[in-house]
């Protein structure tokens, strides 16, 4: 019973509650509050960060500012959260508004005055208090489907003014506008045999358990017969009741013998620890069955704060004549709690033993570490990596073979090659590419003499590749000669197979022209409501450089009336 009370003392307050204003802000639309993606829900190396708004499957529902306050930070990018818009508020905190179609009013005046200003679409710009004050249920922008969404919608967020941390948006009175009587949904539960002495059912190898629902509305577990030290992974998603999309829980908390061993909640966390998704989930499955099941053990401890752990991080110890009980209860914001009962008992049956791939390259987490081989160096700072691990590491035909990412990195390593066979003149377009099973991917790669490097977060194959092609520029239908009066804007398509696309200018008339660039579609878009259009004849120039300097130029020669 002590025991038990000690426990208590220590994880109650761990989950305490601050006290966010619950009425101060409104919803940022004003159509029915449907979501398609919640705070804290896994993402690829991150978690998300606030809320995915509906927005009835279209672009251009009116974005409102959810209290008064004023625009602190204008950003605009072909990744990311696209088109965004940060309203600073007296209370504290910061609301967030992205991926919007375009913004509104005198926002939308500044952010074209500083796209022309700086000639370039993609911008960042920050204000000072006073400078562009907004007010509670002003428009501010319409819904959009910009940077990396992958549909329209409005990403929304909350963030400490000081701190800057991402809250949840539940914590601030939002749960009262969504409905959700639903208990989350468990999809499956994994064992873990943690070290060489550990068995699990006679498996030395994650183990799926089977699941029995009970008729109080639990959840038993198979019995797991097992030695030595093990954990628990879950992978499980929560509904809502408006919506089919599987969002992420609020909450999971384990208990060993009653009391608590490992858990987290989603209320708040830094930007600096959005990587620690992938030391959280068990990633070597993820990559393999795209299941993102979630480690209730730590092997090594990481830095994501909203873990809280026993002394065993989660581990739990299987000793000779143990019977134990090991229970997760997993819950939504709203208290809905699906409960599963693990029994675990002391036994070391025959084991299938599978026989570990074995490497002379040893990787310590904690400790930087340096291979070469031929041209080739990699070197791994401390701290690179979340667990130590066999490396996989070889030189073949002027490729490194680097592993492979079923091992996630948390930071950057460098990779170094020394050329031995290209040209100088085809050394000015080396790049050390990531080669892909159906592409090559760009890193910024740096040269002294014949020698390039580059930092990286990813294992696997990397070469050097020359790059020597120029940009393409394509346009649907020529224009060359024609007139345009009844067109309000113009369009092309821009890309490039290699290095990829590193800048982008169009020019009418000899003056800067802003094209708006659309990443998912390689499109770039002139709106001819900018004004920049003569009366008649219009000569247009569009250049797009490479991250090789390779570059191309487009010209045409067009008409347009502007008076209609």
């Amino acid at each position: 019973m002590r025991l038990s009370l000690f426990f208590s003392l220590i994880f109650i307050p761990l989950f305490a509650q601050v006290n966010y204003p619950k009425d101060y802000f409104s919803p940022p639309m004003k159509i029915p509050m449907q979501l398609s993606g919640n705070f804290g829900e896994l993402r690829p190396n991150h978690f998300h960060a606030g809320f995915d708004f509906k927005t009835l499957q279209k672009e251009g529902i009116e974005v409102y500012a959810v209290a008064d306050g004023y625009v602190s930070r204008i950003k605009i990018s072909t990744f990311g959260n696209g088109k965004t818009i940060y309203i600073t508020h007296d209370n504290g905190y910061t609301s967030v508004y992205g991926h919007l179609q375009r913004a509104a009013g005198e926002i939308a005046d500044l952010v074209k005055k500083t796209h022309y200003e700086e000639q370039s679409f993609e911008i960042e710009r920050y204000l000072k208090p006073g400078e562009l004050v907004v007010k509670k249920g002003q428009v501010i922008g319409l819904s959009g489907n910009t940077g990396a969404s992958e549909g329209p919608h409005l990403h929304f967020e909350f963030r400490d003014n000081i701190t800057e941390h991402i809250i949840n948006p539940m914590l601030f009175g939002f749960d009262k506008f969504l409905k959700d009587s639903k208990n989350p949904v468990i999809f499956n539960i994994y064992a873990y045999p943690l070290d060489n002495a550990s068995i699990v059912n006679q498996s030395k190898r994650p183990l799926l358990l089977n699941l029995s629902l009970q008729k109080d509305g639990t959840y038993l577990a198979d019995k797991v017969v097992a030695s030595g030290k093990i954990g628990f992974g879950i992978n499980t998603f929560d509904y809502d009741d408006v919506s089919f999309n599987k969002n992420g829980v609020y909450k999971v908390q384990s208990f060993y013998n009653g009391n608590p061993n490992f858990g987290y909640q989603f209320d708040t966390y830094s930007f600096d620890e959005m990587r620690y998704v992938n030391a959280l989930i068990d990633y070597s499955m993820y990559k393999k069955t795209q299941q993102r099941v979630q480690k209730l053990f730590m092997k090594a401890p990481y830095g994501l704060s909203i873990i809280k752990t026993n002394a065993s991080n989660g581990v739990v110890n299987v000793v000779p004549n143990l019977t134990a009980q090991y229970r997760i209860e997993v819950a939504d914001f709203f208290g809905n709690t699906t409960i599963v009962t693990i029994p675990i008992v002391n036994g070391i049956l025959p084991a299938i033993i599978e026989k570990e791939p074995t490497s002379k390259y040893f990787v310590k987490a904690k400790n930087e570490s340096n291979f070469s081989k031929d041209n080739i160096s990699v070197f791994f700072p401390a701290n690179t990596f979340y667990e130590d691990f066999n490396l996989n590491f070889d030189v073949r035909n002027d490729t490194l073979y680097l592993h492979d990412d079923s091992v996630p990195a948390h930071a950057n390593f460098t990779l170094e090659i020394e050329d031995r066979k290209f040209s100088e003149a085809q050394r000015e377009k080396l790049f050390i590419a990531s080669i892909g099973s159906k592409k090559l991917g760009y890193n910024t790669t740096f040269r002294k003499g014949n020698v390039f490097t580059t930092n990286v977060k990813t294992l696997g194959k990397y070469a050097l590749v020359v790059d020597a092609v120029p940009p393409k520029i394509s346009i649907s239908k020529p224009i060359e000669g024609l007139w345009l009066t009844d067109k309000k804007s113009i369009q092309f398509t821009i890309s490039d197979e290699l290095s990829g696309i590193k800048s982008y200018n169009g020019y009418l008339n000899g003056k800067w022209i802003l094209f708006e660039y659309d990443n998912k579609t390689k499109k770039i878009t002139h709106n001819f409501s900018d004004g920049i259009v003569a009366e008649g004849a219009n000569e247009l120039k569009i250049i797009v450089a490479d991250n090789l300097g390779n570059s191309t130029i487009f010209e045409t020669r067009f008409f347009r009336s502007q008076k209609q």
